[in-house]
């Protein structure tokens, strides 16, 4: 079974990506254009580097309480809101952003960008390059640091030189630990979630599986599939790649209690029909290949499996040393991907952090997306001790 089928039920083909484009709409985004060619730490520059980003609530006059939140592989810059025009999906962590909520809209101005490399309105390589053409396959390798770079320029142009809070988990938890030691004295307060020091070599293969999936795919063309007209993209591959990411997002005991050896509706699959369990990883698949890009897919996986918060700096514990921020650490006690004792390495490495916080799910590692009050209530621990903006604000 074609892992988009469920995607492709219309007659229309999909498009070579799912990457938002010039002229979508662009909903509730705003831009970041950074002036400068931005250095990359493998070599080299990126010329005409732009982030898209969103925002709630206003910036108090004092410019303290902004606070920074940080996406997911697979997420983007509209952490809050319903889809719409420019937005395919509805808010990521919606349950946490509004007036009255953790990140309470009435007291913090709260900012989220779509990382550098990703293809929600950010440079990436569904971008037009110098040439005028898509980025493709020659857009450049990029670093978690390469893409924090990219962010203090974002919060430079905002006014904003220290966060109140920074929180992000899984890719957006090494973002944000790589803010707080590489600009210790612009992070307040950190949460990180679901995330580790340093990718381990379990973490690199699955990954490395999944890239290549997506390079297998005969649609690939080295990345130089943007322009190639609907139906031509990597799609496939793509589908595959998710799957094989999805199996890891969620626990075996999950899986097992919600689709156990079922078959798919009347189908045997001894007959060739489908387990429940591989139609569940078809609609993820089908849902992914519509609203992302394969070569962004490439690039942030392949960013993921660089970090390594101690490459440069002595080793791991010297630079989570670094860290000034108040900081809670919180892992999900059945994620199987990063699992608790990469949260207790940084626990133990970041002088302000008190243990590991252990998010209660039967979710595996996206109980940190789909666990809002127990996660709520970690940002509220550390906003409570947050000195208050100068005025309270509405947004």
């Amino acid at each position: 079974m074609n892992p988009v089928a469920t995607a492709a039920a219309t007659t229309v083909p999909l498009p070579a990506t799912g990457a938002w484009r010039e002229g979508d709409p662009p909903g509730r985004r705003r831009w970041y254009r950074r002036t400068q060619p931005l250095a990359l730490e493998a070599g080299g520059d990126l010329p005409g580097v732009r982030l898209a980003f969103e925002t709630w609530g206003r910036l108090a006059p004092d410019r303290s309480n902004a606070v920074l939140v940080l996406h997911a592989l697979t997420g983007d810059s509209h952490v809050a809101g319903a889809a719409g025009p420019g937005h395919p999906t509805p808010g990521w962590w919606d349950a946490l952003v509004g007036p009255g909520r953790a990140l309470d809209t009435d007291r913090w101005f709260v900012v989220a960008p779509n990382v550098l490399g990703g293809c929600q309105g950010s440079t990436g390589p569904a971008s037009t390059g110098p040439g005028g053409r898509p980025w493709g396959g020659a857009f450049p390798r990029l670093t978690q640091r390469d893409q924090v770079r990219a962010e203090t320029g974002l919060a430079d142009a905002l006014g904003v030189q220290r966060w109140a809070l920074v929180i992000g988990g899984s890719m957006g938890g090494m973002r944000a630990l790589e803010w707080a030691v590489g600009e210790p004295g612009r992070v307040s307060a950190l949460l990180l979630l679901a995330c580790p020091a340093a990718a381990s070599a379990d973490q690199i293969a699955w990954a490395t599986a999944q890239i290549q999936a997506i390079r297998a795919d005969p649609h690939w063309e080295g990345g130089d599939y943007h322009d190639a007209g609907p139906g031509r993209g990597p799609h496939t591959g793509l589908g595959i790649a998710r799957r094989i990411a999805h199996i890891t997002y969620r626990s075996a005991e999950e899986l097992q209690t919600r689709f156990g050896h079922e078959a798919q509706g009347e189908e045997q699959p001894w007959l060739g029909g489908r387990y429940s369990v591989e139609s569940y990883l078809d609609h993820h698949a089908a849902k992914l290949v519509t609203r992302f890009d394969a070569a962004s897919y490439v690039a942030l996986v392949e960013a993921m499996n660089t970090h390594d918060i101690g490459r440069g700096r002595i080793d791991r514990r010297a630079a989570l040393g670094r860290v000034l921020a108040r900081t809670v650490v919180a892992g999900v006690d059945s994620d199987r991907l990063y699992p608790l004792a990469q949260q207790e390495e940084l626990a133990e490495g970041i002088p302000s952090a008190d243990g590991v916080r252990v998010i209660r799910s039967p979710h595996g590692h996206d109980g940190f997306l789909l666990e809002t009050d127990q996660v709520g209530e970690l940002v509220r621990e550390l906003l409570d001790g947050a000195p208050k903006p100068a005025v309270r604000l509405t947004g």
